[in-house]
């Protein structure tokens, strides 16, 4: 028997933090080409991390994503839409290193669109000050725990501090 490889995906992968992980993900799922998400800790020093003990590890999502749909800079393009990118270890209520906002990228072409999208961001105008985004190459990631997993799916009422901001849209000849 042969494979049929003109139907395989060819998917790659994302992790970014911004903030509660509950939010992002509820948001970035949805964009068309998103093959799949979950939420963990990330880019610290605690091996195994959890949510009581996730030392200086951020709140994070893992993308997988179908480049055919969408582009690694679509995903950073919601991103940062949907999180303050100008606050050094806060989103809304929530401060703390865990709440950090950072793209760890997982090859050198990640990285490229990443510097390219935050000075674009920069020099757009349209974010309240100059983005603080860490920019670091991918580590371990550490699933969250089962609740915390599609936890506005759950609870659609949940807390999130993650929105859309129709203002902070990067013009179209920008990208």
């Amino acid at each position: 028997m042969t494979e049929d490889t003109s139907q395989l995906i060819t998917q790659q992968r994302a992790v970014l933090a911004g903030g509660c992980f509950w939010g992002m993900q509820d948001l970035i799922r949805k964009l068309p080409g998103v093959v799949a998400t979950r939420v963990g800790y990330t880019g610290g020093d605690v091996p195994n991390a959890t949510y009581r003990n996730h030392g200086t590890h951020a709140e994070g999502i893992e993308i997988l994503f179908d480049p055919e749909q969408i582009s690694y800079r679509g995903i950073l393009e919601l991103f940062f839409q949907i999180h303050d990118p100008t606050t050094p270890n806060r989103q809304g209520n929530d401060q703390g290193m865990s709440y950090r906002s950072a793209i760890y990228y997982v090859n050198e072409e990640q990285k490229q669109v990443a510097e390219d999208t935050i000075a674009d961001v920069n020099a757009s105008g349209l974010w309240p000050g100059l983005v603080v985004t860490e920019l670091e190459p991918v580590g371990g990631f550490w699933e969250a725990e089962p609740e915390h997993q599609d936890y506005l799916e759950h609870f659609p009422g949940g807390y999130t501090c993650h929105f859309p901001r129709p203002d902070w849209v990067l013009p179209k000849s920008s990208a």
